[in-house]
C-alpha cells in the first residue's frame, strides 16, 4: 500500500487542503433538530458523509462523541468510517491514544490494522508518556500505509503549561516532540506519514517546524477563533505541509447538505489563498 504521506498529498491536490471534523456533540445535535441519542448521532454522521465524503480530502470523526453511547455508538462510528472510505475520503480518527508496550500496540491494531472493523487511514496520538512509547503505533502505521498525528502544541490554553515547559537541555517539551518526529520522517519523499498536531490558535510557536517533513494538522480554525491567515504566523516556512482542520465552522451550516458543501468550499478557498495552492 502507498504511504499515508503520499495518499494525503494526492487527496489535498485533488480535493483541496481541508480536514472536516464529525463532532456530534449535544449542542450541534440540538441546532440540527436532532436528539442527543444514538439515532441523532447516526443521522448527523450520515448527513455529513453524504454531503462531504466525496468532496473533502480528510474527514476526522471525534471518537468520544460516539463512544459516549457505548456499543451502539461504536457501531455508528464503524459504519461512518466505512461510508467515508467508500466515498474516497481519507479518515483521520481523533482518539488521542497513548500508552506503553502491548497496550499501545493494541490501540494501533484497533485502528491501523486493515483487518480491524475500525480501520482508518490515520489516528491522533498523545506522546506524553514519551514519544518512544508510541513506537509500536508508528511501526504498524508504516507497515500498513497509515499515519499518526502526534500532539505537540494544542489549541487548548491548559496545554501550554506542559507543552512549553523546558527540559534540562533548554528545549521545550513541544520542541522535543517535534525533533523526535522529524527524525522518524528524515529522508522520506515526498512527505513522511508521522505528523504533528499544532493548533492554529497558538501564535508564534518558538519551535522549528521546517524539518518535520510530515503533515501538520492545524485544528482551532473557525469557531475556536483562528482564521486561515493565522496559519502564516504559526507555521511560517512549513506552510506547505499544513492540513487545516475545521469542525463547528462547517458543521454549524447543517443540516442542509448544500449549506454544508458551501461552508466547506469557503474553508477550502480561504486555506488555498494562504497556502498558495491552486
Amino acid at each position: 500500500m502507498e504511504s499515508f504521506g503520499v495518499r494525503l498529498q494526492r487527496a489535498i491536490t485533488t480535493r483541496g487542503p481541508l480536514c472536516v471534523g464529525i463532532d456530534p456533540h449535544p449542542a450541534l445535535l440540538a441546532s440540527w433538530g436532532l436528539g442527543d441519542d444514538v439515532r441523532g448521532v447516526e443521522r448527523f454522521a450520515r448527513t455529513v458523509v453524504d454531503a462531504l465524503g466525496d468532496r473533502v480530502a480528510v474527514v476526522k470523526p471525534q471518537s468520544a462523541f460516539f463512544e459516549r453511547f457505548g456499543s451502539q455508538g461504536l457501531a455508528v462510528l464503524e459504519s461512518t468510517i466505512r461510508q467515508l472510505r467508500e466515498r474516497g475520503s481519507l479518515v483521520l480518527l481523533d482518539v488521542k491514544r497513548g500508552d506503553i508496550g502491548s497496550t499501545v500496540r493494541a490501540y494501533a491494531s484497533a485502528y491501523l490494522d486493515p483487518s480491524s472493523p475500525m480501520y482508518v487511514d490515520a489516528v491522533t496520538a498523545s506522546p506524553f508518556l514519551g514519544v518512544g512509547s508510541l513506537a509500536s503505533m508508528f511501526e504498524l502505521a508504516t507497515e500498513h500505509g497509515g499515519g499518526v498525528f502526534v500532539l505537540a502544541l494544542t489549541s487548548n490554553p491548559e496545554g501550554a503549561s506542559v507543552q512549553r515547559a523546558r527540559g534540562t537541555d533548554g528545549r521545550t517539551v513541544a520542541q522535543l516532540v517535534i525533533d523526535e518526529i522529524s527524525q522518524l520522517n528524515a529522508g522520506v519523499e515526498p512527505l513522511g506519514s508521522i505528523g504533528l498536531v499544532i493548533g492554529a490558535t497558538v501564535g508564534e510557536t518558538g519551535c522549528d517546524l521546517s524539518a518535520v517533513n510530515g503533515p501538520l494538522l492545524a485544528p482551532g480554525l473557525g469557531a475556536q477563533g483562528a482564521t486561515a491567515a493565522d496559519l502564516r504566523v504559526v507555521f511560517g516556512s512549513a506552510l506547505p505541509a499544513v492540513l487545516p482542520a475545521y469542525s463547528r465552522e462547517v458543521l454549524g451550516a447543517g443540516p442542509d447538505p448544500e449549506a454544508l458543501r458551501a461552508a466547506a468550499d469557503r474553508a477550502v478557498a480561504a486555506c488555498r489563498a494562504v497556502l498558495a495552492m491552486s
